[in-house]
């Protein structure tokens, strides 16, 4: 299924930002913008998480329109 939409693994960004990084990430210092390091990369993991979403949205829109046959006005 992967072979067939790629785009799909654009899902698999909001898992590794939020559970394949996080032990590396759990650190009190730095502090960026005032926020210790891990709450400003679950804060950076919550923006980015809908961009991954969208552009999986947008890739498997644009394989099922390429998929589908255009309809013949009768």
């Amino acid at each position: 299924m992967i072979a067939r939409r790629p785009h799909l693994l654009w899902l698999l960004g909001p898992f590794v930002l939020y559970l394949g990084v996080l032990p590396f990430a759990n650190r009190v210092r730095p502090v960026v913008l005032g926020l210790p390091f891990l709450f400003f990369w679950l804060l950076c993991a919550t923006v980015l998480t809908p961009v991954c979403v969208w552009l999986a949205h947008r890739g498997d829109r644009k394989s099922r329109g390429s998929r589908q046959k255009p309809e013949r006005a009768s």
